[in-house]
């Protein structure tokens, strides 16, 4: 046993725990962080395998121009100063592929509703509704946020009156609703991987905060997703707290009812008086705490909770050029045909397993994103790095889930060439020519998620998204157990800035304040560079990119 004893300890470095470690830290708390992988970051980590970089959980982040709220907190905490953004085509950072049909979404809202009404001016009354219904929605859900007594209840009635009326509703509701095109049904549920969910199952709260999330655009981090959580454990030690990696927390501690720390691993116990956990639901009750240590209805909820969908990811680098085979910074969503929602329901299943090529898939490219990840050494000079994703149901591997990460049988082995290569089929279809450029490629499943990252079935995105477990669905930032909390995609909501989120309402929970009371640092903005002009980078960025593109000039 150890003597040393924390205020707080956070179990899981994802951008929830560390947003709430530094946010205390910073408040004058004695914090630790305990990460079970040997890199911070959990989904927004970056590795590197063969030289090549890739970032499994980021691929466009909202809310980072100026008064974005994912600005707000990142310059509140000083970490703006340790990061820099990619700002995504700005004409269209999400292509959403149906069949062979294009749709761009630009950035703006009045940009994207003219493109819409451009590619289907038949339902031009449709897309204004949808739209305005859109806004209405999480307006109305930010006004009952702030609702403190009785005098903001009648302030709130109109907002609280819309909420009710699609609380029961899911996102496919939302859009049927207001168009009866079924290929705009599919464009406008394009965007449904960003959730992982079938559009008939979604919150239709979590359909509309998604699009309206990337309104003023999509950034990606400088350098790859690891850029933040570098800056956030910079802004850590700077205010005193500790990082612990390779450091898996067996059990959260128990006295009385209450929290009293945690037990490693290796036996070694820290003492705390407060545990946050970053984990998910059945991580932090079902396995560190224990269900015998829970009332009758969180063990019933955790009973029948259901976690998100998880993927096969591919990463892969290939020797072509990709900004002349007509691909750009954004991100790409291609679907075999106009009914997405079939399409993601089979994504629940083992679908792709049985299937030629996957019918639903994204793909990214990361050096489109950051030109200044190109390599500019060795055999990957001038290589782009890509990452593709299709979704899959846990069920389909779990009779591998007793063999060993690194010891997997040769099924699973071959399992994984055979999965690669339909993805790459499927890209094909769309790059021709790219599959014989490939020089490097590794698949992940969803085996590779519950290893790395600690998520139950390999979930993506915490407990799914459903319309009853969102909003007081989901699972509180105070537990039941005096002492303990929860940040992270299952509870206030998923994705970066939605984690970072709930790292902050966790610490002002804590400290009994408002967020903003934590905001203090006054970090410096950060910059942000446009992917598709390198022209407007700054000259040491830009000489290393063009390098990079003609590497026989040599440096």
């Amino acid at each position: 046993m150890t003597n040393k004893t924390y205020d707080i300890i956070i179990i899981g470095s994802g951008a929830g725990g560390l947003t709430a470690a530094v946010a205390l830290a910073q408040a004058g708390k004695k914090v630790l962080v305990c990460e079970q992988h040997d890199v911070p970051g959990g989904w927004t980590h970056s590795f590197t395998l063969k030289g090549y970089r890739f970032s499994p959980g980021v691929h466009y982040i909202g809310g980072i121009e100026k008064g974005g709220s994912l600005r707000r907190i990142y310059d509140g905490l000083g970490v703006s100063k340790d990061l820099a953004f990619c700002e995504l085509n700005p004409a269209g950072y999400d292509h959403i592929w149906i069949g062979d049909k294009k749709f761009d979404f630009p950035v703006g809202k009045e940009n994207l509703i003219a493109r819409l009404k451009e590619y289907f001016p038949h339902e031009a009354k449709g897309i204004d509704a949808y739209f305005n219904t859109v806004e209405k929605m999480t307006a109305s859900l930010g006004r009952l946020g702030r609702i403190k007594k009785a005098g903001d209840v009648l302030r709130a009635a109109s907002g609280i009156i819309s909420v009710l009326r699609w609380v029961t509703r899911s996102g496919q509701d939302l859009i049927e609703h207001c168009v009866a095109d079924p290929l705009l049904r599919g464009v406008l549920a394009g965007q449904s991987g960003d959730h992982g969910m079938p559009p008939s199952q979604v919150s239709a709260f979590v359909q509309a905060g998604i699009l309206q999330h990337y309104f003023k655009g999509g950034y990606y981090p400088l350098g790859g997703a690891f850029a933040i959580p570098r800056a956030f454990v910079r802004a850590l030690k700077d205010a005193g707290g500790d990082l612990r990696l390779k450091t898996p927390v067996k059990k959260i501690l128990l006295e009385d009812g209450r929290v009293s720390g945690v037990r490693l691993d290796d036996g070694e116990e820290i003492r705390a008086k407060i545990v946050i956990s970053n984990a998910d639901p059945e991580v932090t009750y079902g396995k560190m705490i224990g269900r015998e240590h829970l009332s009758k209805s969180l063990r019933k909820k955790l009973d029948r909770v259901t976690y998100s969908v998880s993927a096969l990811s591919l990463f892969f680098a290939v020797d072509m050029d990709l900004r002349a085979a007509g691909l750009d910074s954004g991100n790409y969503w291609f679907y075999d045909h106009e009914d997405v929602d079939g399409l993601y329901k089979l994504g629940l299943t083992d679908h792709v397993l049985k299937t030629e090529t996957p019918g639903a898939m994204f793909l990214t490219v990361t050096t489109l994103k950051d030109p200044s990840k190109m390599h500019t050494a060795g055999p990957g000079r001038g290589h782009h790095t890509c990452e593709a994703f299709t979704f899959v149901g846990y069920d389909a591997f779990e009779k591998w889930a007793v063999s060993k990460h690194g010891a997997r049988p040769a099924s699973y082995e071959a399992m994984k060439e055979d999965l690669a290569w339909k993805i790459f089929q499927a890209i094909e279809k769309r790059v021709p020519g790219i599959s014989e450029h490939i020089v490097y490629w590794n698949l992940g499943t969803p085996l590779t998620n519950e290893y790395y990252l600690n998520a139950t079935r390999g979930n993506q995105y915490g407990i799914s998204k459903s319309i009853r477990q969102v909003g007081p669905g989901a699972f509180p930032v105070k537990t039941e157990i005096d002492g303990l909390y929860m940040c992270g995609a299952s509870t206030l909501s998923h994705g970066v800035a939605g984690v970072t989120g709930s790292g902050m309402a966790v610490a002002a929970k804590i400290m009994g304040c408002k967020t903003t009371d934590l905001l203090k640092q006054k970090g410096p903005s950060p910059e942000i560079y446009p992917s598709e002009d390198i022209s407007q980078w700054p000259a040491h960025l830009q000489k290393k990119i063009y390098a990079s593109l003609n590497p026989q000039n040599g440096d």
